[in-house]
């Protein structure tokens, strides 16, 4: 059954802490960011597992172990255990044991977390294209990956071993800026081969899959920072999500998102999860939320000033930035529909510093 078009934001009454019994966490963009917390994370997790939410972090980054980001979490002052932590390598390491024999060889082009995943899973890793591997999986091994790993998955997938990835993120957060991410090593080995992957990892269902058997949520909500992964993992799931805007998304990109990327929420940072959402109700030819009045595309907009901009955003009260940001997503959407608002909505999200 297909799913009802998000037009606007949600409202909560509740915190979401509490409407929810899991938060389903990315990682890189939303806890932290180049191995440092990002502002308000820390106090936010720690009241949110205080008031008896489960607390599950979901990456896609298949470089580090669980154990690894489980420890690194507690030094920054988020007390974790491996078994929170769900990557995609442990979702590809699933997928692959589906499709071959138990103890089979797989050629590994990543890091440490594909190997420990694989053996979790009764797989044996392997380096080289000539030590008979029966797959070949690829998933982030960091800036020092050494690009003769590109190749010696390409002599694999040309021999016609299948072709495994644990995500396909074309960027990832670093504390200098955004780096390459997997999907651009991803893009190497395909031009040299020709060849697709069967991919494991956001927003694809074999995360969603084992990420909730890993975590048994019953009512799980799916923080992110990415729409083209976490959002559209949480709609793949049909589950309800929140993006933070600390990580790559920005208000342009929200404002043009398609239906599979609107979240049910948004909010500045973690501390969204502490707090109720506030309503975005119909006012006229417009929307409104807190004391923001935003239009969009034809809604009310006299012939001669819809061109590629905004109709209106208007503030006759009390609201603050995220308000006004909100009131507009549920403007863009709308006039949008199934596909994407083509508007600029820059001079309204300059308004509002976003």
């Amino acid at each position: 059954m297909s799913q009802a078009v998000r037009t606007r934001p949600d409202g909560s009454g509740q915190a979401l802490s509490e409407a929810y019994d899991t938060a389903l966490l990315d990682l890189d963009g939303v806890v932290y960011a180049g191995g440092s917390a990002i502002a308000y994370a820390v106090e936010s997790l720690g009241t949110a597992r205080a008031g008896g939410m489960h607390l599950a972090y979901v990456t896609n980054n298949a470089l580090r172990t669980p154990d690894t980001v489980a420890a690194h979490l507690t030094a920054l002052g988020i007390p974790t255990e491996a078994g929170d932590v769900i990557t995609s390598a442990q979702a590809v390491a699933r997928l692959i044991s589906e499709q071959v024999p138990a103890g089979a060889r797989v050629l590994v082009i990543g890091g440490e977390g594909l190997r420990v995943a694989l053996r979790e899973r009764g797989l044996e890793p392997v380096e080289s294209a000539d030590d008979d591997p029966v797959a070949v999986v690829q998933g982030y091994g960091g800036p020092e990956l050494p690009w003769g790993r590109f190749a010696e998955a390409s002599y694999a997938i040309a021999r016609g071993v299948p072709w495994f990835a644990s995500n396909t993120d074309l960027t990832i957060p670093s504390a200098r800026g955004i780096a390459p991410g997997n999907g651009a090593a991803v893009q190497v080995v395909r031009i040299a081969t020709g060849a697709e992957p069967q991919v494991a990892g956001k927003p694809l269902p074999p995360m969603h899959r084992e990420t909730i058997l890993r975590t048994g949520a019953e009512r799980p909500l799916v923080v992110g920072d990415r729409l083209d992964t976490d959002i559209e993992g949480a709609f793949n799931g049909e589950v309800d999500s929140l993006l933070v805007l600390t990580g790559v998304t920005d208000g342009a990109q929200l404002l043009a998102a398609l239906p599979q990327h609107r979240p049910t929420y948004v909010d500045a940072d973690l501390r969204g999860l502490l707090t109720g959402q506030p309503e975005v109700v119909e006012a006229g030819s417009g929307f409104r939320c807190g004391g923001w009045t935003a239009t969009a595309g034809g809604m009310g907009v006299p012939p001669l000033e819809r061109s590629r901009e905004w109709g209106r955003l208007e503030l006759d009260g009390e609201g603050g930035a995220l308000d006004g940001l909100r009131a507009l997503c549920a403007a863009a959407w709308t006039a949008a529909g199934e596909g994407s608002c083509e508007l600029d909505g820059g001079k309204a999200l300059a308004r509002l510093g976003l």
